[in-house]
């Protein structure tokens, strides 16, 4: 509040220096710096101490004191001097600023108790000597206009003292509500630790023996344990459904636990956008046939390099497709298509399914939330999918969104962000409109991918 107090200081001075005592206000002025640059020199100090040294913080405190002193004694030095060169009257402005100040001070001096009624008492000393003084001096009778004046700063001052009380009441009201607040966050943080690492520990523990039961169901599945009765294959599969469903619900909780704990590294690299959409077509073409849904690629923009973590753009894509699978209808179509955003690719995928509201955005990408939250909802999972497709997207600098059709089904859209472009000779490409001839003429080539 240093320059409010300028102010105060500025308008009050120039009024005594103009209409009354000019170098009574240079004296004054000194006195104000004198206690400005005190202050000043102390907080600094108290500032870079560390709280540590009883001697020191009672050193502190008798400064703050003799700042206190210093401070208000100007204020009433100045009240006082005023007074005695307008003579006996009503004193409105010199009592009008020491209200003023005496105000300020209960507004804003709360935090130290013994402080703040050091400077109420010199200002409440101030006040009240002032009426007396002409009193005194003048000789007034009980019905004199200086008995009125003296008996209204009484009652001034107690409507001072009045509000240090309230406004320390509303400080210490406060400060007991930040102390809880600060205790709850303090449990919050251990029952969130506490959770973290309870899940964490779960679910690796289920991923050891759940890995020991899905490997010979796999392979009793695959055949590699000689021929099966039809009713047992049938039980198989179904134990192998399940098993592949609880371990990708494992799985979905620890990139959760990881992605909330900020223990996930991205492992960025200039990728194939379009490598990356066919692996991600290929991962997903036996489930979507399996729902009896076709996924086809529309407009896609070869080797088109962006800057991205392979593992996690695989995973985001496949969460992509294989929910656009899922709540689509029988015999529907996925189209899977790319386009450049100022400085993104930007993927599309989109279904013929029963298609979102864009009202339900938050409630989409939120933890452990699915749309038909039901016991009886069709489709099932964890809820955790779009919550951590959105968590690796902003981690790799990109945005994922998507938009209702016009017609059936949703389009989501991610946004990966493009590798800066050089052409032949290593410099940079100087239009977006000449991205993929700019990679063309830098690269050579590419091998054949492996089958696997």
């Amino acid at each position: 509040m240093f320059w409010q107090r300028q102010i105060i200081f500025a308008a009050a001075l120039g009024l005594q220096a103009y209409y009354y005592n000019f170098w009574l206000s240079v004296v004054i002025l000194v006195g104000v710096i004198l206690s400005e640059v005190h202050d000043y020199i102390l907080v600094r100090q108290v500032l870079v101490w560390h709280g540590r040294g009883e001697a020191v913080m009672r050193m502190f405190m008798r400064r703050i004191y003799m700042g206190t002193v210093l401070s208000a004694g100007v204020i009433a030095f100045y009240a006082i001097a005023m007074a005695i060169e307008q003579g006996a009257t009503t004193h409105f402005m010199s009592l009008f600023f020491l209200f003023a100040a005496s105000l300020f001070a209960a507004m804003n001096n709360h935090q130290l108790l013994p402080v703040l009624l050091l400077r109420l008492a010199i200002y409440g000393g101030t006040f009240i000597f002032i009426p007396l003084y002409d009193i005194i001096r003048t000789s007034a009778p009980i019905d004199s206009q200086l008995w009125m004046q003296f008996f209204t700063v009484l009652f001034v001052v107690y409507f001072i003292v009045d509000c240090s009380r309230i406004y320390l009441n509303f400080y210490r009201s406060h400060l007991r509500q930040l102390e809880a607040l600060t205790a709850e966050h303090e449990k919050t943080k251990v029952a969130f630790i506490a959770k973290t690492e309870f899940i964490s520990t779960v679910s690796h523990e289920l991923r050891t023996p759940l890995t020991s039961i899905k490997a010979p169901l796999d392979m009793a599945c695959a055949g590699a344990l000689g021929e099966l009765p039809e009713k047992a294959q049938k039980a198989l599969l179904v134990a192998q459904r399940n098993a592949n469903r609880l371990s990708s619900l494992v799985n979905e909780i620890l990139d959760f636990q990881k992605l909330e704990a900020g223990k996930v590294t991205m492992q960025v690299e200039p990728l194939e956008l379009d490598d990356v959409i066919a692996s991600a077509i290929e991962m997903n073409h036996a489930y979507a046939a399996s729902v009896g849904v076709t996924i086809e690629t529309g407009h896609i923009d070869n080797h088109l390099l962006v800057n991205a973590d392979q593992q996690r753009l695989q995973q985001v894509m496949s969460n992509l497709l294989s929910n656009a699978a899922k709540f689509s209808h029988g015999k529907g179509r996925i189209t899977v298509s790319t386009d450049l955003y100022k400085d993104f690719a930007r993927v599309f995928v989109s279904d013929e399914g029963i298609g979102l509201d864009e009202r339900d955005r938050v409630k989409v990408f939120e933890e452990f939330s699915q749309l038909d939250s039901t016991a009886q909802r069709r489709f099932g999972g964890s809820g955790l999918g779009m919550n951590i497709s959105k968590r690796i997207m902003e981690a790799l600098g990109g945005d994922i969104d998507y938009r209702k059709n016009e017609g059936p089904g949703t389009t989501f859209h991610i946004d990966i962000p493009l590798t800066p472009l050089e052409n032949a000779t290593g410099h940079p490409s100087p239009t977006r409109e000449r991205h993929h001839e700019s990679i063309l003429s830098a690269r050579t080539p590419k091998k054949a991918s492996s089958p696997c």
